[in-house]
């Protein structure tokens, strides 16, 4: 390998594969046609099942605290009887 031979770089060159065009070309083809309207169904389609899920995580911690409640209480009372018979 001398040193008066092409580098890397100049062999590839910008009109190669991966260039900066052929990424604008890409994007421009993933965005245009149906693509687009069905990510946008995607997208609709997984809104409606986050707000789902924060409902349903909501209730679940609802549910957990109203349970740890009662069973405070519950052994609240437990304790007081115990005490109270003595």
């Amino acid at each position: 390998m001398g040193s008066n031979g092409r580098s890397w770089a100049d062999q590839w060159g910008t009109s190669s594969f991966g260039s900066e065009d052929d990424d604008g070309k890409l994007m421009n083809k993933k965005a245009s046609g149906s693509s687009g309207k069905k990510i946008a169904e995607v997208k609709a389609a997984a809104s409606v099942g986050l707000d789902k899920a924060k409902e349903a995580a909501a209730t679940g911690a609802q549910k957990v605290k109203s349970g740890t409640s009662l069973g405070i209480k519950w052994v609240k009372n437990q304790y007081q009887k115990k005490m109270s018979s003595k």
